[in-house]
């Protein structure tokens, strides 16, 4: 028995030594690299070529790592970029290379580093990437050592320039690492393209291309073979083929493939493939490639609209940043898959990735949850914008100098890595070229006539509210006559359209126009397949008088029932992406302590706003109703003194970022606008069983049931519907905080290092209702192996550091986000406020 014990535990102890030593494993073709790297903030922007570094004593990280959500918000830094601070760094990453592998090939692919980053292996330059927002992958074989012995991997991050955006970008490798190990004879990175050319509910066509690269010496002979496998695994179709290729070449070949009775991919049923190809030399399999996949068919027709899978369909969509409120740049799935889940359920189908490629990690959830993506590549081609106020640059320092630095050099080569990689994913339908680029080419505002005195760059007259000033014949002329500068936008446009179109011709290219009367005119909006508005719903009639064979849409608007009205009343407009869906960091010049925008839906937190139900009160058919309150006073609305009834402004209507708040707690008597949600015809409302009326939907221009009601502590209650089918929503007067009730998403985490769940922390009165007007200091307690990623309370004017186990609340209620470890463990979540009781949460890691 003691010799048994002793075997075990040197057993054991063998298992241990090997899990020490950092040796990649070759048993898959990827492999995760995000763990055991070394980090360490440089005070200067110099790069010492002794290489690698000594990094004993820096800090531990595990990618995606954004380091500037970790500083304080400061002040006096940019607003523009959400007052948190940027800077220089080092990332190290130490790894072996068994000697059996030593004729293998292998690459490292980083989704995305901000920015301006130069990497290393083992002292030797591999490349830089300038653009924080392309992936980028280089080949380590050249200077990688396979006998076992110790490689480094040294990464640089310039983001001194902390304000080169108009918004949040965060700072480092933000975003996932792999190792890619291949043979010589391999399909390269991003080397497969899958199409389906023809689709209908008996049968699908799809079409593979796959690039294959011979680095050996002499001439291949292999079996080049895929399957088609569904999401349970069922091969629904096949083919092989017996291929040559030459020494040091590549090529690509062409598979395709029939598929009968398909499962198609749309926001209702995503349903997904894999293609799954194989290279194969003498019986053996010496390279496997997996191309994730949906079938389905897209088609956009001018005075038609946007048809998927042949049925009609709008685009209920929203413009979102990629930054996740507490963890910055670097957003764990789990936090992107709580939010979208959340915008899921007002209706939300279709994701505008402003203005810069997004992860491939948030596509891959796309494809899974049914979103529709306009993928979006840039904000600024050949002129800057100021990074500060919009329009064009007013501000030329230092620590605004952004992409334009590197456009004319590297534009081809970001746009291609980014398309190379999205092309795939059945979520994306469109490529945007970019957003508001008119801005920078100054000769388009005037040439409109609203725009008069070119030392404002914001006085734009009526333009607006306004449709064309001249006619397109006078317009091309003013055009034609205008001073064009350096550059000329729809050249520039039209070389994007085609690089686009040379790696995908299957979807086509937009661009989100501001000042489109002009780009009509000027070739802008000819060099993209859809011209997309922004802010311009008023010129939609004109441009299809005039432009019939251009379609048009809506790429940005503010979200109203205007916009709305459009996709609903115009054939061919078939979107609207309004701003913004989620509160992001950024565009706060000035604004202090203001940190960033607000958004429509979800704060920060991901908490949902009145913006939220609003939406889901036009895009969900479903009854539905809520209520919003928010006091008369400190607003434009006025109260008729006959009636009693509420004088909506027009600027109301215009722009729908409501105030509303979700409580029913005021002063006695105080004048109080109460706003109901809802797609029902008629809504009554009840202040403590009385009725205080009926509205009417054809009274209502913006579908938002209003009212003006003196404060009287109670329950106002909203009713709609039919008897036996009636929908109600109420809001009760609570009493003082006595407790805080924890909650969460997730009880049970995967221990893999990324798993994550949101604690929520509500106020709740004796009665237990949620409290809303009355904040308390809370402090959290974790207790188990697991990672504090931060605390937020939601609110756009908190400044209280993110990186911390205690928040105030805003709104009652505030979030503490953990993420689990590499090793199981049971987790307990306490949370303590003077005077108040808590629950406590259990989470099990396994």
């Amino acid at each position: 028995m003691r010799n048994t014990k002793t075997k075990l535990i040197a057993f054991l102890l063998l298992i241990a030594l090997f899990a020490s030593v950092k040796m990649i494993s070759q048993n898959v073709r990827e492999q995760d690299f995000n763990f055991d790297w070394k980090f360490q903030l440089q005070k200067d922007t110099k790069i010492t070529t002794a290489l690698p570094l000594k990094d004993t004593d820096w800090r531990d990280v595990r990618l995606p790592h954004d380091w500037s959500v970790e500083f304080s918000f400061d002040k006096t830094k940019e607003g523009a970029t959400g007052y948190l601070d940027g800077g220089v760094a080092w990332y190290q990453k130490h790894f072996s290379i068994p000697k059996a592998d030593k004729d293998k090939k292998f690459y490292i692919l980083f989704d995305g580093v901000y920015n301006n980053a130069k990497f290393w292996l083992n002292g030797k330059l591999l490349g830089e990437n300038p653009y924080g927002y392309s992936p980028t992958y280089f080949d380590l074989t050249p200077f990688l050592t396979k006998d076992g012995s110790q490689n480094v991997i040294s990464v640089h991050v310039d983001h001194s320039r902390y304000a080169d955006n108009r918004w949040y970008s965060g700072s480092g490798i933000y975003r996932n690492v792999k190792l890619i190990t291949t043979d010589k004879l391999h399909i390269p990175i991003w080397g497969t393209f899958i199409s389906t050319p023809e689709v209908n509910k008996e049968l699908a066509k799809v079409q593979l291309k796959v690039k294959v690269e011979n680095e050996l010496s002499s001439k291949s002979t292999f079996d080049l073979s895929t399957k088609l496998v569904d999401a349970n695994g069922t091969v629904v179709a096949k083919q092989n083929s017996t291929l040559k290729l030459n020494a040091k070449t590549n090529k690509e070949f062409t598979q395709t493939f029939t598929v009968t009775n398909p499962k198609l991919w749309d926001p209702e049923n995503p349903n997904r493939y894999k293609a799954i190809t194989t290279i194969t030399t003498k019986g053996k399999v010496i390279d496997e490639y997996t191309t994730p996949f949906g079938i389905r068919k897209i088609e956009f027709k001018a005075k038609e609209g946007f048809f998927l899978n042949g049925k009609s369909t709008y685009m209920k969509g929203i413009c979102i940043h990629h930054d996740g409120g507490l963890v910055g740049s670097a957003v764990p799935e789990g936090v992107w898959r709580r939010r979208l889940t959340i915008l899921k359920e007002c209706g939300v189908n279709a994701i505008r990735t402003s203005h810069n490629p997004f992860s491939e990690e948030f596509l891959d959830l796309c494809d899974e949850m049914g979103f529709l993506v306009q993928n979006e590549l840039f904000d600024e081609f050949d002129l800057p914008k100021d990074k500060r106020q919009n329009y064009h640059e007013r501000h030329d320092d230092y620590i605004t100098k952004g992409y334009t630095e590197h456009f004319q050099k590297w534009g081809k080569s970001d746009l291609t890595r980014t398309i190379l990689r999205d092309r795939n994913h059945p979520s994306v339908v469109q490529w945007s070229i970019g957003n508001e680029i008119e801005w920078t080419y100054l000769n388009y505002r005037y040439i409109t006539g609203f725009w008069k005195d070119p030392k404002d760059p914001q006085k734009s007259g009526d333009f607006w509210g306004s449709i064309p000033m001249y006619s397109p014949e006078e317009l091309k002329k003013r055009y034609d006559e205008s001073n064009h500068g350096k550059y000329v936008l729809a050249e520039t446009a039209k070389r994007l359209s085609g690089w686009v179109k040379e790696l995908d011709d299957t979807r086509p290219t937009t661009a989100n126009m501001i000042i489109p009367q002009v780009s009509h005119v000027s070739g802008y909006a000819d060099a993209v397949d859809i011209a997309g508005y922004s802010y311009r719903n008023v010129i939609i009639p004109w441009a299809q008088k005039h432009f019939p064979t251009k379609q048009v849409t809506i790429n940005e608007c503010p979200g109203t029932w205007d916009d709305w009205k459009q996709v609903l009343e115009y054939p061919g407009v078939f979107s609207m992406f309004l701003w913004t869906g989620i509160d992001y960091l950024g565009e706060a010049h000035n604004e202090w302590p203001q940190k960033g925008w607000d958004g429509d839906l979800l704060d920060f937190a991901g908490f949902k706003k009145q913006g939220f139900n609003y939406h889901k009160s036009i895009w969900v058919n479903k009854p539905n109703i809520a209520i919003g309150t928010m006091p008369v006073k400190g607003t434009d609305f006025k109260v008729d003194e006959l009636s009693g009834q509420l004088i909506v402004p027009k600027k109301e209507l215009k722009w729908n970022n409501s105030k509303a708040n979700f409580h029913w707690n005021y002063t006695p008597g105080e004048m109080i606008v109460v706003e109901v949600t809802s797609n029902h015809a008629e809504v009554e409302l009840f202040l403590n069983g009385r009725s205080l009326g009926v509205r009417s939907m054809s009274e209502c221009p913006d579908r938002i049931f209003r009212w003006a009601v003196p404060y009287q502590a109670g329950t106002l209650t909203a009713k709609a519907g039919f008897d036996g089918a009636e929908v109600t929503a109420q809001l009760k007067t609570t009493s003082e905080p006595v407790k805080i009730v924890l909650t969460t998403d997730q009880t049970k985490l995967k221990a893999d290092g990324y798993d994550v769940a949101h604690i929520i922390a509500q106020l709740v009165d004796k009665d237990g209702n949620d409290v809303t007007t009355t904040e308390a200091q809370l402090t959290f307690d974790v207790k188990g192996d697991v990672k504090v990623l931060g605390v937020d309370n939601g609110w756009n004017k908190s400044t209280q550091d993110y990186q911390t186990n205690t928040v105030e609340t805003h709104n009652g209620h505030a979030l503490l986000l953990i993420q689990s470890l590499r090793k199981a463990s049971d987790v307990s979540v306490k949370v303590s406020a003077k005077g108040l009781k808590s629950n406590e949460i259990a989470i099990e890691i396994r």
